[in-house]
């Protein structure tokens, strides 16, 4: 007995080795037992069988056929979720600092896909049982709006706007040091930093990166700033403002080692989310407002 997973290759994912991304992605898969099922023919992308090296291709459908015992139970979780919107095509979501988006080894529960599967009748099926319904992602400390897919339509339509860059990002970001200019832009290359697995880095071999940005407050030794994605790679706000020697606080990959403020992760919030919706056709855009942490932060940075 087999169960199936499937996963959409993204733009995040795109030019990621073939066995390197099933095992990413799919952390309960050991390294050999991703060479075991590709060896087998269990890894298809689009129905054809491809070499552990393959890149795989934004837009590229990969189904892994897992034997029964490694099969996984994610159950529904009465956690309770800020939903800003919701039809019978989409939920938009504002996610928590501290909630994980979506089960991993060693992390089954207490996620935003376990409170989904609670409080959301329908989910689409793209991208398999562990992320039902996920088009996008935040990190685990980067708070606010999040776009959930309904059904498999929706989710192929809207990850089609992330590939195109039609769907529009902002993130409010607390950073350190003083940003002299009102506007700027940061464009430098991003890709997996080759000292740390767990990185991303600025890599002249990396993919193109574009973050637009806008000074809303100086403070002694920090700036407030929005900051648009022109482009969606991991990590890219994170690793773009380190790049210019401005991290955003409380970040534990790419900030300084001491703590600031007590934060539990970086100053980050996902303030807007504006996108066609895939039934309608008409162009929708949510905002949600800085969480109630970085209020305080600014509050106290004001005083």
């Amino acid at each position: 007995m087999l169960k199936e997973e499937v996963l959409l290759i993204n733009e995040e994912l795109e030019g990621e080795r073939l066995d390197a991304c099933i095992a990413e992605q799919f952390e309960y898969l050991s390294r050999s037992m991703v060479q075991t099922l590709l060896a087998d023919g269990q890894i298809t992308i689009d129905g054809k069988i491809h070499k552990a090296s393959y890149r795989v291709k934004e837009g590229e459908e990969i189904r892994v056929r897992i034997p029964a015992p490694q099969e996984v139970n994610i159950t529904a979780q009465d956690i309770p979720l800020e939903i800003v919107y919701q039809d019978k095509d989409i939920v938009i979501i504002n996610k928590p600092q501290g909630m994980v988006v979506h089960p991993a080894h060693g992390n089954w529960d207490n996620t935003l896909v376990n409170a989904l599967l609670f409080h959301i009748k329908d989910l689409s099926g793209i991208n398999g049982e562990l992320r039902p319904g996920i088009v996008h992602r935040l990190d685990k400390d980067t708070s606010g709006l999040l776009m959930v897919a309904k059904n498999d339509q929706s989710h192929r339509h809207l990850a089609q706007q992330i590939k195109e860059h039609s769907f529009n990002r902002e993130y409010f970001a607390l950073v350190h040091g003083n940003i002299s200019e009102k506007l700027g832009v940061i464009e430098a290359p991003i890709g997996r930093s080759k000292t740390d697995r767990k990185k991303m880095a600025v890599d002249k071999d990396g993919k193109p990166a574009i973050s637009e940005y806008q000074v809303l407050e100086r403070f002694r030794n920090y700036t407030l700033v929005k900051v648009k994605l022109l482009t969606g790679r991991t990590h890219q706000i994170r690793v773009h403002f380190a790049y210019i020697n401005h991290p955003v606080v409380g970040d534990p990959l790419y900030g300084p080692a001491k703590k600031h403020f007590d934060l539990n992760g970086q100053a980050l919030h996902a303030c807007l989310l504006g996108f066609i919706h895939p039934s309608t056709g008409q162009y929708m855009e949510f905002t949600a407002d800085l969480p109630v942490h970085m209020q305080k932060i600014i509050e106290q940075l004001e005083k």
